[in-house]
């Protein structure tokens, strides 16, 4: 296993998604996830989040939400995602409630742009839950999104 202050790209790939999940640490912290065909040849294969990943598509409650990321976004997108971030396992909230949960009025059109922008751009999905929020945009792809949707018991 790798230690905490882990730089580098981790992947593996999961039956449950017929793809891989590919993982980006910088200085012990999550900077990336994304969901490639196949595992990147460049990638380590061995680490901890990587075998919880697993666990969580074998139904184990895994809500990710202690992980520590590294957000280089700008502050207002990061408080949209840190809010979504706060979404429990297993449940759902709308556009409009994280809208909300980030202190943003949901009737401001603006505000709504600024939500949906940072939910499309989410560069840790999974570790920033978007495929619990209903109405994304997401930036989970739809086959993994459905099957995260699934693995938790969502509609």
């Amino acid at each position: 296993m790798v230690s905490m202050g882990t730089t580098g790209v981790y992947a593996r790939a999961y039956d449950a998604l017929d793809r891989a999940v590919e993982v980006g640490f910088a200085g012990g912290r999550v900077i990336s996830v994304e969901f490639p065909e196949t595992v990147p040849e460049d990638a380590a294969a061995d680490h901890e989040l990587l075998d919880r990943i697993g666990d969580y598509l074998a139904g184990s409650e895994e809500p990710f939400a202690e992980e520590p990321i590294g957000l280089t976004v700008p502050t207002d997108r990061r408080e949209v995602l840190e809010a979504a971030r706060q979404v429990p396992y297993g449940e759902e909230a709308s556009v409009s409630q994280v809208t909300r949960m980030a202190g943003l009025d949901d009737n401001d059109p603006e505000d709504l742009d600024l939500v949906t922008a940072a939910l499309g751009a989410n560069p840790v999905p999974l570790l920033i839950p978007d495929h619990r929020v209903q109405g994304g945009p997401y930036a989970t792809p739809a086959d993994v999104r459905g099957t995260f949707r699934r693995v938790e018991g969502l509609r």
